[in-house]
C-alpha cells in the first residue's frame, strides 16, 4: 500500500494520525513484493507462510515498524509473541534499526511463557492464587510428584515421578484441567494419573506456586470463564504477531484465538513444512487450519530463498512434496546454481565418519573446487545424538576442532560418565572417584549416612572405598535394603572383574615335577576371558541395574541415553580390551583444548533449526534410523510426515554444497544388520543429485545402488551396483562365518599356522573394512596388510580377497 493509499484508509482520521501515515518508509524499499504485501496487509487476520531463508522475520519486524510508523497503533498495544527470549531481543533490535531509534515501551514483544506471567500475576486470584506466586522448576515438580506418588501408594520405581510429569506435561500442552482430562486418557499412570493431576495441581495451590505448563492454562483458563477480561485484552492488543506459529500447541493456539476473537488483527508467521517439534506438543494442524480458524484470510506466501542454491531448493521441495499435510510453496533463488546435491553410500558408519572427516579437510584446503571453507562454516546434522560418536572419535583421532551444538559432546554425557564410571571400577577397583559416581546409581537406598560409613570403614583400613564397602557388608554395618544393594554391588563387581582376567589357570608348572599347594599358588594367573569386552560391558550395563533404569524412565530424553549405551558399546569395538578403551578416552578428551578458534558444529536436525551453514554433512540416511522407527510406529503416517519435514529442514539449512549420506551397515545391539537407505532418498529429483562413486568401497564406493531404490537415481549409480555381482558373492562367500566390517577378528577365531597361504608377499588385495593394501606379512593364514589409508593391520586370510577380483 502507497502512503497516498495510506492516506485515504485514514480519511477522517485525526490530522496527527494521517500525518504519520504519510511519513517515508524506507524499510518497505529493502522488502520484495511477497514480503511488502504481508506488511502492509494490516486489517484482519494474515498467515505470512513464509519458507526456510525466505526474510520472515525481516518482514515479521518490518510489520512491526509499519503499525508504529503509520501511527496504527501505539508499542503498547502489539502483541509479539516468540518462543525464545533470543528471537525476541533480535526482534527489538531489528525495530529499532529501521526506526533508527531505540525501541521503548513495547512491554508485550517476549515469550509465550513470559508474556503470561505479567497477565497472570494481574489476575492471580481468579485461579485461587496470589501475584506473588513462585514458578516451580523441574526439580521441584519432581520431588513433589514423587510425594503424591508416595501417598497414594504408587511403586515409584515402576511408576517414576518423571513419567507422571511427562503426562501432566501434555494435558497442559492441550489446555487440559484435571476435570477436563479425556476418558479416554483415564488409563495414564497406571489409571491414577487424573487423580494424581488433581491432587498436584491442589498442592501447588496450596504452595501459590505453578508450573510452566501453568502460566498457559491457566490464562487460558481465566480467558474462557471472566468474558471481562478477556475483552479488557481484546481492546488493548490491537495487532497481534506470532513467530513460528507452526510449533504452537494447543494452550499457545487457544489463548491466542481468544485474544484475537474480536478485532481478528492477527499476523502469524510459520512454514507448515518446518512443524518438526510435535514430540513436544507442537500441532502442525494449527497453521493447516488458519483460513477455517479465520475466514477471509489473507494468505501471503514468501518463496524467494535468499539462502541456498537452486539445486539445494529443489532436492528440499522434492522430498517435501512427499507429505499431503501441508499448504504447499515452491521455493527459488536468484542464486547461480552452484553444487548438485551429494549422495553417497558407505560400507559402514565408521567409514562415513572417515570420508566426512576427509572432506571437511579438502573444502578447508579449498581442494574440492570451491574457495576454502572455515571449519565454523561446516556442520554434520545428525537425526539421533548417538550418531555423533563415531564423527567425534574420528575427529580427535586427526584432530580436527569440533563443537556439538545443543548439548554436551559424547564422552561427557551423563549416561557415558556413568557407564564408563562402572568400567573404571571394574578395571581398577582401587578408582574411588569412580565408585562414589555410581554406589547409588541407579539408586540402591544408600544415602548419606550409608555412604559416610563406608569412607570410614575405608580410612579405618587403609583400604579403597569398594574394599571399604565390602567390609562394612561383611561387618553388617549398613542394615535393611540398602546393605543388601549394597552387596549385589560389591559382589557385582568382584564378578565382573573376574570375567575380565578369565579364570585361573596354572603355568609354568613342570610336567614331571611334583609341587604342593603353595607352590601351584603362586603359579596361578588369570588366563583369556571366555567373553569379549563388548558383552562384558553389556553384562555389566544389565547386571548392574544401570540400563533398566533409563528403559523405566518415561522421560522423552530416556529412549536416546539408551541409544547412546548401543553406541559406546559399539566404540569398545575398536579396542582391544576395556583398559584400552579407557585409556583412549582419557587421553583424547586431555589433549582437547578450547583455543577460541574455528570449530565444525555436530548437532541434531532438532538444533539445527533456523542455522544456516556453507557446508552440511547429513548422514545416516537410512530407514529405521532415517525415518525413525519409533517416530512411524508411534505415529504412523503422522510420525513419517514430521520426519520428511525433518529431512527438509536439514536439506535447506545448506548454503552452497549439501552432502547426504547412509551405510550399508550399523551395529544393533551389538550385531551387525544390514541397513536400507532412507526413503527420503528416492524423492529426491534425480536432476539435482550428483552420485558420487569413488572407486572402491572404501571411501564411498557404490553410491545409491544395490540398495533397493527404485527411483532414476539408481540408473546413474548403476555402474557402483556391487551388490549383485559374481565378485560381491565370492566376497560374501569368504567372509561368512563373520561380517568382514569388523576391525579386527574375533578373540575366538582359530588361526591356522600351517596353512599356506593363498597370497604372496607384496600382493595387492582388498579388505571391506580397511580398503586396498598390499601384503607385507604372512604366517599360515594370517597376514599381515599395509592398508592405503588404515595403516598396517593383522587380518585372516579369508577376510580379504584379491584386488583383482573386486567387482567394482
Amino acid at each position: 500500500m502507497s502512503s497516498f493509499d495510506e492516506m485515504d484508509a485514514f480519511e477522517g482520521a485525526s490530522l496527527s494520525a494521517r500525518a504519520m501515515a504519510a511519513r517515508p518508509a524506507p524499510y518497505l524499499d529493502e522488502l520484495n513484493p511477497a514480503q511488502r504485501a504481508a506488511v502492509e496487509a494490516l486489517d484482519g487476520p494474515v498467515l505470512m507462510l513464509a519458507g526456510a531463508g525466505t526474510g520472515k522475520t525481516k518482514a515479521l519486524t518490518a510489520r512491526i515498524v509499519h503499525l508504529l510508523n503509520t501511527g496504527r497503533a501505539r508499542p503498547n498495544e502489539i502483541l509479539a509473541v516468540t518462543f525464545t527470549n533470543k528471537a525476541a531481543r533480535e526482534m527489538k533490535l531489528r525495530v529499532g534499526r529501521m526506526l533508527g531509534e531505540t525501541v521503548e515501551g513495547m512491554p508485550w514483544l517476549g515469550t509465550f511463557h513470559s508474556i503470561c506471567v505479567k497477565l497472570l500475576r494481574r489476575h492471580a486470584e481468579l485461579v485461587e492464587l496470589k501475584s506473588n506466586f513462585t514458578i516451580l522448576d523441574t526439580d521441584d515438580q519432581i520431588r513433589l510428584m514423587k510425594q503424591l506418588i508416595a501417598a497414594e501408594g504408587i511403586d515409584d520405581k515402576r511408576w517414576p515421578a518423571r513419567m507422571l510429569s511427562g503426562v501432566i506435561d501434555g494435558w497442559k500442552n492441550r489446555a487440559l484441567t484435571p476435570e477436563k482430562v479425556p476418558a479416554a486418557d483415564a488409563s495414564a499412570f497406571n489409571g491414577k494419573g487424573p487423580k494424581l493431576y488433581a491432587a498436584y495441581q491442589a498442592r501447588l495451590r496450596e504452595l501459590n506456586a505453578v508450573d510452566f505448563g501453568d502460566l498457559l492454562l491457566h490464562m487460558v483458563t481465566i480467558f474462557q470463564t471472566h468474558e471481562d477480561v478477556l475483552q479488557q485484552y481484546q481492546r488493548w492488543f490491537r495487532y497481534i504477531l506470532v513467530d513460528e506459529y507452526q510449533d504452537t500447541n494447543v494452550a499457545q493456539y487457544l489463548w491466542l484465538r481468544l485474544l484475537a476473537g474480536g478485532h481478528k488483527n492477527i499476523c502469524c508467521v510459520g512454514d507448515d513444512d518446518q512443524s518438526i517439534y510435535g514430540w513436544r506438543g507442537a500441532e502442525v494442524g494449527n497453521i493447516l487450519r488458519f483460513e477455517k480458524d479465520f475466514p477471509g484470510a489473507h494468505v501471503v506466501r514468501l518463496e524467494q530463498n535468499y539462502r541456498s542454491t537452486p539445486h539445494i531448493l529443489k532436492a528440499a521441495s522434492g522430498v517435501i512434496s512427499g507429505n499431503q499435510g501441508r499448504l504447499g510453496k515452491e521455493l527459488w533463488t536468484e542464486v547461480p546454481d552452484g553444487e548438485k546435491v551429494r549422495l553417497i553410500g558407505h560400507w559402514d558408519g565408521d567409514e562415513e565418519a572417515r570420508w566426512v572427516g576427509d572432506e571437511i579437510e579438502a573444502l578447508q584446503r579449498g581442494s574440492r573446487g570451491m574457495d576454502p571453507l572455515s571449519l565454523d562454516q561446516m556442520a554434520i546434522l545428525v537425526r539421533a545424538s548417538h550418531q555423533m560418536r563415531a564423527f567425534e572419535d574420528r575427529f580427535l583421532t586427526i584432530g580436527l576442532p569440533y563443537r556439538v551444538i545443543g548439548g554436551p559432546r559424547f564422552y561427557e554425557r551423563m549416561e557415558i560418565r556413568d557407564a564408563m564410571a562402572y568400567f573404571r571400577l571394574v578395571v581398577s577397583p582401587d578408582d574411588d572417584l569412580a565408585f562414589e559416581r555410581i554406589v547409588n546409581t541407579p539408586k540402591r537406598g544408600l544415602g548419606d549416612k550409608a555412604q559416610q560409613t563406608i569412607q570410614v570403614a575405608a580410612r579405618a583400613n587403609g583400604v579403597s572405598l569398594l574394599e571399604g564397602a565390602r567390609i562394612a557388608v561383611e561387618q553388617g554395618l549398613i542394615k535393611g535394603k540398602g546393605g543388601g544393594a549394597l552387596r549385589e554391588l560389591v559382589d557385582g563387581l568382584a564378578r565382573w572383574t573376574g570375567k575380565l582376567r578369565g579364570p585361573l589357570r596354572e603355568v609354568g608348572v613342570d610336567a614331571d615335577r611334583v609341587v604342593d599347594d603353595e607352590d601351584r599358588a603362586v603359579r596361578m594367573e588369570h588366563g583369556p576371558s571366555d567373553i569379549s569386552h563388548m558383552e562384558l560391558a553389556e553384562i555389566i550395563l544389565d547386571e548392574s541395574g544401570y540400563t533398566a533404569m533409563w528403559q523405566n524412565d518415561k522421560t522423552p530424553e530416556a529412549p536416546g541415553r539408551l541409544e547412546n549405551l548401543k553406541e559406546l558399546v559399539k566404540a569398545l569395538e575398536g579396542f582391544e580390551n576395556l583398559q584400552g578403551f579407557l585409556e583412549h578416552v582419557s587421553l583424547i578428551m586431555d589433549n582437547e583444548t578450547d583455543d577460541g578458534g574455528a570449530k565444525v558444529s555436530i548437532m541434531t536436525l532438532h538444533a539445527a533449526k533456523g542455522l544456516e551453514f556453507p557446508a552440511v554433512f547429513l548422514p545416516g540416511w537410512e530407514d529405521g534410523l532415517f525415518p525413525s522407527q519409533r517416530s512411524m510406529d508411534e505415529s504412523g503416517v503422522k510420525g513419517l510426515e514430521e520426519e520428511r519435514r525433518l529431512a527438509y529442514v536439514g536439506i535447506t539449512r545448506a548454503e552452497e554444497l549439501c552432502t547426504i549420506s547412509f551405510a550399508a551397515n550399523r551395529r544393533v545391539f551389538g550385531q551387525w544388520q544390514s541397513s536400507m537407505p532412507s526413503r527420503f532418498i528416492d524423492e529426491l529429483p534425480e536432476a539435482h543429485v550428483d552420485v558420487l562413486t569413488p572407486p572402491g568401497l572404501y571411501g564411498g564406493g557404490y553410491g545409491a545402488a544395490g540398495m533397493g531404490m527404485s527411483s532414476g537415481i539408481e540408473a546413474r549409480a548403476a555402474e557402483a551396483n556391487v551388490y549383485n555381482s559374481p565378485g560381491w558373492k565370492r566376497l560374501q562367500a569368504r567372509s561368512s562365518e563373520r561380517p568382514v566390517s569388523q576391525p579386527r577378528e574375533s578373540r575366538t577365531t582359530v588361526i591356522d599356522l600351517d596353512a599356506v597361504s593363498a597370497y604372496t608377499m607384496g600382493e595387492r588385495v582388498f579388505h571391506q573394512k580397511f580398503g586396498y593394501g598390499a601384503v607385507t606379512g604372512i604366517e599360515g593364514d594370517k597376514l599381515e596388510i599395509d592398508f592405503d589409508k588404515a595403516g598396517v593391520k593383522k587380518v585372516v586370510a579369508r577376510f580379504i580377497m584379491a584386488a583383482d577380483d573386486v567387482p567394482f
